[in-house]
């Protein structure tokens, strides 16, 4: 392999790897953390920032509906998985098939919503003029980064 290709592939795989690592560490915390003013704060800073024309902001509306649903759906669903695992623990009583199976089905959830957060995310870049999507970019690293500084 040329070695232009091989550094090309090696940053490629860094930064699929940073992306995944950093969305997982968010989905994580949305997950289990009550909402903060964290969040408040960055959808005021996408949404104030960004200088949003109307007609964005009745797109971004509409992104975000869909997204809410999925979400909802995706977070039950992990709920349910975990009343298996609690099950599968007082009847199992250590790590038998059926805590095995809650397990890998809570990590299945849990990587499908980190899945779509992913794509909410680009979605409501696409949205976005060059300069906003600059800018879009610069406040979610800066939210995916702010507790690793």
């Amino acid at each position: 392999m040329a070695p232009q290709r091989q550094v090309f592939l090696v940053a490629l795989i860094a930064i699929v790897a940073f992306v995944a690592a950093a969305s997982g560490v968010w989905v994580g915390r949305a997950l289990t953390d009550k909402p903060d003013s964290s969040h408040f704060e960055l959808h005021a800073k996408l949404y104030d920032e960004l200088q949003l024309k109307p007609d964005q902001r009745a797109q971004l509306a509409n992104v975000e509906a869909a997204f809410n649903v999925r979400r909802k759906l995706l977070e039950k669903q992990m709920r349910e998985a975990n009343e298996r695992l609690a099950i599968g623990i007082q009847l199992e009583h250590g790590y038998g098939p059926q805590v095995t199976d809650a397990i890998d089905e809570t990590h299945r959830l849990m990587g499908d919503l980190q899945k779509e957060t992913l794509q909410y995310l680009f979605a409501m870049r696409d949205v976005l003029d060059e300069q906003q999507a600059g800018k879009f970019d610069k406040i979610v690293v800066d939210a995916l980064t702010t507790d690793m500084q």
